[in-house]
């Protein structure tokens, strides 16, 4: 049988290759379309030790390839985290976005298998466990758009699993997070007084470790990376924008011209999360309090698209097997289709390629939000029953 699933999945990765070769013209021109594309073009420059946050050199290489905007995809992420796309400068942009969708097929079912691993039981996972994790929104508009947010997930994924007994790996782990530190808001101060508290040296050594090494690389190809990077952020005024997440829509309806009025949900998931840990603090897992933490992180952020979300998905999964072990009654029922109506919603959206810089999906945050937290309720009345019997047991 191992012989046989060995070719079998050989013959899928040569007629995998056969149709891209064969159809590489036809794919080509819709490769300029995805936010990958800015992917390439930027570890293009790196290699070349060009400046990659420069805006006219990226639109000279995104127009080569079909880019039509005049104001080109340029990456955002910090220095730190050219690592991530500097091989995509090897290939031609075709290529690039087919070994780019590789990666992020790759980080989406070695982070299922790792959800399943911390949150599964014995045995295989039940079909909705799958269903969950290749049909979540976020998922489908990473892999259309090209989007980074799947690597965003092996990291956090990585992190969960190792944290535990391995330290120094879970730290190093957390190099891919940073890539966008933004939309950890929530989980950066707690994770510091944690490590501080916990003595968790061997973790902090293993993010310093992976921040100094990639942080090395980008100087190395370009000595001026932060100067660029900064420069690059005034020229795009980010603040001038409009952020299509909650904290963007509230400004746009009631706050206009305000620009800190997006920060004020920080402030007050902020405020959350340090009564959350403190409450938590004499038993606190990150297995189990992460994810909370995750999902209101995600809500309240300033700045973030329904592709980032996808970190979400360990946090889906856990409150889906939460579920799938409740015996639910009628409403129960009504809610959770409720649920997966609104995400089916969202996933036509993105099959109708409506962009995403449309604000269409703003709402998406309280979804989840609403998908973890009533999960998590099944999760404390399951430990209540569990808890009666053996209080009845003990006390005869």
């Amino acid at each position: 049988m191992k012989r046989v699933k060995m070719i079998a999945n050989l013959a899928l990765v040569g007629l995998l290759l056969w149709f891209l070769a064969a159809h590489e013209e036809k794919i080509k021109a819709t490769v300029a379309v995805r936010d990958s594309i800015a992917y390439w073009a930027t570890g293009t420059l790196v290699l070349h030790h060009l400046n990659p946050y420069s805006m006219p050199d990226v639109q000279v290489l995104e127009s080569s390839q079909g880019y039509r905007s005049n104001r080109p995809l340029v990456l955002r992420p910090p220095p730190w985290s050219l690592w991530i796309v500097l091989s995509e400068g090897f290939f031609d942009a075709f290529w690039a976005w087919v070994v780019w969708t590789g990666a992020l097929f790759v980080a989406l079912i070695v982070s299922l298998r790792i959800a399943w691993r911390i949150y599964g039981e014995v045995g295989k996972p039940p079909a909705v466990f799958f269903m969950t994790g290749y049909l979540f929104a976020p998922v489908a508009a990473c892999l259309v758009a090209g989007q980074m947010g799947l690597l965003l997930l092996l990291g956090i994924s990585l992190f969960l699993l190792f944290e535990r007994d391995r330290p120094f790996l879970a730290g190093v782990a957390l190099i891919l997070p940073l890539a966008k530190p933004h939309i950890f808001v929530l989980l950066w101060p707690i994770l510091a007084i944690w490590v501080v508290t916990r003595r968790r040296w061997p973790l902090l050594g293993g993010a310093v470790t992976a921040f100094a090494m990639a942080l090395a690389l980008a100087l190395s190809f370009d000595h001026a990376i932060f100067h660029d990077y900064f420069l690059m952020l005034q020229q795009q005024a980010i603040q001038n924008e409009f952020i299509p997440a909650l904290s963007g829509m509230i400004r746009v309806l009631l706050f206009r011209h305000h620009f800190w009025v997006q920060f004020l949900p920080t402030a007050i998931g902020l405020v959350w999360s340090a009564r959350y840990y403190w409450e938590n603090r004499l038993i606190w897992e990150w297995r189990q309090h992460g994810p909370a933490l995750l999902v209101v992180s995600l809500l309240t952020t300033p700045y973030s698209w329904l592709t980032d979300e996808v970190v979400l998905l360990p946090a889906m999964l856990q409150a889906v097997l939460w579920l799938n072990r409740a015996k639910l009654k009628v409403r129960s029922k009504l809610v959770v289709m409720l649920l997966v109506f609104l995400n089916l919603v969202m996933l036509l959206i993105v099959r109708a390629q409506v962009p995403l810089g449309t604000g269409i999906f703003f709402w998406s945050s309280l979804v989840w939000f609403s998908w973890y937290w009533y999960g998590r309720s099944f999760s404390q009345t399951m430990n209540a029953e569990v808890s009666e019997p053996l209080i009845a047991v003990s006390g005869s």
